[in-house]
């Protein structure tokens, strides 16, 4: 189809720079350009140019809210997606609490995260440390929000402390419930952007995305004093559309963030390290008790933190298992495979062999 003066959903991030995308990705029987709004249990939610359409799952892999999709139709002549264009980031993480080395895809085509951390509870340094380290793996920028800034007996040490631990990440305070901080968050986000908001149940995500969005768009609910959760909060990932012409997506409260591939993430996040790795007098060396070590140095300095240096020794440990298991899973499908064609094989031979003496 003629992609030169392809329409698409403005309201949704549709640009000229994703219209040339589009051009770039061509799909056979596409007939319109659209975003993936919200996925649903059985059906999918798009934005085409025309408005908001509900389409049947593919046949192949469903796409992630915020996927750009081409539109055709099925087998049945119904609209439906008929290709998923290449993603320019995509925030995924290991399943909580799920062994295998299967990703989640919480975002796609996202420009910038917002890791959004509560003051009215303690703050866990080394989720807010794996959180950014998976959104710089992703490909978008991270934003540290604080949220509910009107508690002003203990805002200030929370947002000093933050500020120490996002390692050079933007920090915008906000109060949403007074208003403060919403422009300056507004500011960050430029038109055509995607932000997408990331933090645990309860931490004000929605009062928050009410706020920017300018009008009730999401419930709210009382938190739970004995565990932090909200009691109404965010159960779906949906994009909503802002006032500057920038689109926001929510994402449900993330109980646990297990890292699923951040190597890149974990050189943005902890480069300072990396300095430090080559100032050692052996390249190979394992930051114990080899001399000339710089890590050991700072620490024993106070330059770097015992608690930081124990938290990038976790997270490698994790990632390390993390690709043993992958690494295993490979080897264990492989296998799989080839005992089905050997015994497919087997019996092709057998049932040609019963046809030969018929």
């Amino acid at each position: 189809m003629n992609t030169e003066r392809l329409p698409g959903p403005s309201q949704y991030g549709f640009t000229e720079a994703k219209a040339q995308h589009f051009a770039a990705h061509p799909a056979s029987g596409a007939e319109a350009a659209a975003r993936v709004v919200r996925v649903d249990r059985n059906r999918i939610v798009a934005a085409t140019a025309d408005g908001l359409v509900h389409l049947p799952y593919p046949a192949g892999a469903v796409p992630a809210t915020g996927d750009w999709v081409w539109l055709g139709r099925n087998r049945a002549a119904e609209p439906a997606v008929v290709e998923v264009l290449p993603r320019t980031s995509e925030l995924s993480r290991k399943r909580a609490f799920d062994p295998s080395t299967e990703a989640q895809v919480l975002a796609a085509n996202i420009d910038m995260v917002g890791v959004v951390v509560p003051v009215d509870r303690p703050l866990s340094h080394n989720r807010l440390e794996r959180t950014l380290v998976a959104v710089w793996d992703s490909g978008a920028t991270p934003l540290v929000i604080i949220t509910k800034a009107d508690l002003a007996d203990i805002a200030d040490d929370v947002v000093g402390k933050v500020i120490l631990q996002a390692a050079g990440v933007d920090v915008v305070t906000t109060s949403a419930e007074q208003g403060d901080g919403i422009d300056e968050l507004l500011s960050r986000v430029q038109p055509g952007w995607t932000l997408a908001l990331l933090g645990p149940s309860g931490a004000g995500k929605s009062t928050l995305i009410n706020a920017l969005v300018g009008h009730h768009v999401q419930s709210t609910g009382d938190v739970r004093a004995t565990d932090g959760r909200g009691r109404h909060t965010t159960t779906s990932r949906e994009l909503v559309p802002l006032s500057n012409g920038a689109v926001l997506m929510d994402t449900p409260g993330v109980r646990g963030f297990g890292l699923f591939d951040a190597e890149d993430g974990m050189e943005e996040m902890f480069g300072d390290l990396q300095v430090l790795f080559e100032q050692c007098r052996f390249s190979d060396c394992a930051h114990d008790r080899e001399p000339g070590c710089a890590v050991r140095a700072a620490l024993d300095d106070g330059s770097l933190e015992e608690r930081r240096w124990a938290s990038y020794i976790k997270l490698q440990r994790e990632l390390a298992a993390l690709e043993r298991r992958h690494d295993a899973a490979a080897r264990r499908a492989y296998q799989r495979e080839w005992h089905q064609k050997v015994v497919v094989a087997g019996r092709s031979q057998r049932a040609a062999e019963r046809y030969r003496h018929s």
